[in-house]
Parts: C-alpha cells; sequence; structure tokens
C-alpha cells in the first residue's frame, strides 16, 4: 500500500541525526593535537572506557617554566553561530589524584582563532575539576575589547570521584543574543539546564572542540603536592543530536 509522504499530509520533515565526529580512544582521526613542554598525548591499554585503547593526557609542572600547560586533542569546526549540537566524552582520573584547593584542572573546552584581533585565541565553553567539583561556563558579550566578554562560570554541585570515570554531555545552542540554551549532564544526571540566554560570543568562527589536560592554574603558581597529573578520555564524540554524544 502507498503512504502518502509527510509533506504531503502538511507536517513537517523530521530530520534525522548527524554524528559529526566520533573517537575511541585513539591519538588517529583528531584534526590535530597539541602539547606544551613536557606534556604527553598517549594512546594506552588496560585503563579504557571501552574498546582496546583509551587516551590518556600528562602533565609535569617545572617551576622554570613560565608557558602554559597543555596537553589536548582538537576537533575543528565543532560549531559556529545557529548550531545546535551535543558532544559526550568519558574522562577518569587516577586512584591517587590530589584534589587540592585553588587549583582548577580544565578537561574539555571550546576555543577560536581570531587573527589579528584583541584576544587571538579566545575560549567559550570550559568545563574543568576545581578541587572535587565540576564546573563549566557559558562566555558571550564581544571579543574587542577583551573587557567586552562575559563570562559566567557554573558549579554543577556534582563532585568528581578519583580512580572512577565518568560520562560529560553538553547540549548547547550556540548563538550570541538570548535565544540560546545550554544543558550538560552528568553520569546521566542533568546538572546545567540554561535557556533564553547567550551561548558565546558576537564575532562568528568556527570553533573546535578539544578534550585533554590542561593544567590551567600552574602559570598562576602551583599548590599541592602532586607536580605530575594524568588524565584518561575514551569514547568522544558529537552531532546535531543528543544520541549523537553517546558512542556507547
Amino acid at each position: 500500500m502507498h503512504l502518502p509522504s509527510l509533506l504531503a499530509l502538511g507536517l513537517p520533515a523530521v530530520a534525522s541525526a548527524t554524528r559529526l565526529f566520533t573517537n575511541h580512544g585513539t591519538t588517529s582521526g583528531w584534526s590535530n593535537s597539541y602539547k606544551e613542554h613536557k606534556g604527553e598525548i598517549l594512546q594506552v591499554p588496560k585503563v579504557v572506557k571501552s574498546g582496546p585503547t583509551a587516551l590518556k593526557m600528562t602533565q609535569t609542572y617545572d617551576p622554570s617554566y613560565t608557558g602554559l600547560y597543555h596537553a589536548e586533542v582538537h576537533a575543528y569546526n565543532a560549531y559556529s553561530h545557529g548550531d545546535e549540537r551535543a558532544y559526550g566524552f568519558w574522562f577518569r582520573l587516577p586512584k591517587d589524584w590530589e584534589f587540592t584547593p585553588d587549583q582548577g584542572f580544565n578537561i574539555a573546552q571550546f576555543i577560536a582563532q581570531f587573527p589579528g584581533m584583541c584576544d587571538e585565541w579566545m575560549p567559550s565553553t570550559m568545563i574543568w575539576v576545581s578541587e572535587r567539583t565540576l564546573w563549566t561556563r557559558r562566555k558571550y558579550g564581544s571579543l574587542c575589547p577583551s573587557t567586552s566578554q562575559k563570562t559566567k562560570s557554573i558549579n554543577t554541585g556534582r563532585n568528581v570521584t578519583a580512580g572512577v570515570w565518568h560520562k560529560v554531555v553538553v547540549q548547547a545552542k550556540w548563538v550570541p543574543d538570548d535565544s540560546g540554551y545550554f544543558r550538560l549532564w552528568y553520569d546521566g544526571e542533568k546538572v546545567v539546564d540554561e535557556a533564553g540566554v547567550p551561548t558565546t560570543i558576537a564575532e562568528d568562527m568556527p570553533f573546535q572542540f578539544r578534550v585533554g589536560l590542561y593544567a590551567n592554574s600552574w602559570n598562576k603558581g602551583y599548590k599541592g603536592n602532586q607536580p605530575f597529573r594524568q588524565v584518561w578520555f575514551d569514547e568522544i564524540a558529537f552531532g546535531t543530536e543528543l544520541r549523537d554524544a553517546d558512542t556507547r
């Protein structure tokens, strides 16, 4: 029997989900990778969420070094203005991770390059561990001057357990006005849900999605008793629907 199409019935067509990027814990398949100073990006067995390997990022504090401490992999074209996207990844801290007050360790970020502008590399949303708590943020406003950039840091209210795999999913409509939304799930629980908010800056450039270890407190001053840090990552994906962010 011939069935009428949705358009013939006057109903909107259902958009299909599109997974735009997938990585199963390998160093291959990324647009780029970047490590600074003594940082490492390794493909390792044994400590995995799924499959044969995961990614391990490491950094080592050096009191004589004055630069930054990135060890990240990059997926280009993760969003532009108007995009609705969902992103997911698993991460694991080692069992002996030292939760140090006033020290933040970034595990994911969105960043774009603005050549010749006042802030050539500017991250928008970031996700980090501060002491035991998972944090994220929204950035909006204008790129230049840098004082026009507005940031809202968001405490998810959820702790990170060392030695355990955790799942993070972000879903956003990326717009510079009040028509956006920003949501974050942690281990399957929605812990951030903001609607009618700006989610990115006014200047439109393709933003990258990066996961890895960025010890972004160390260039401001080291604290604690654990100068070597490592974080594992696995099953990373993003796409147009929530289900595209889950590779398992």
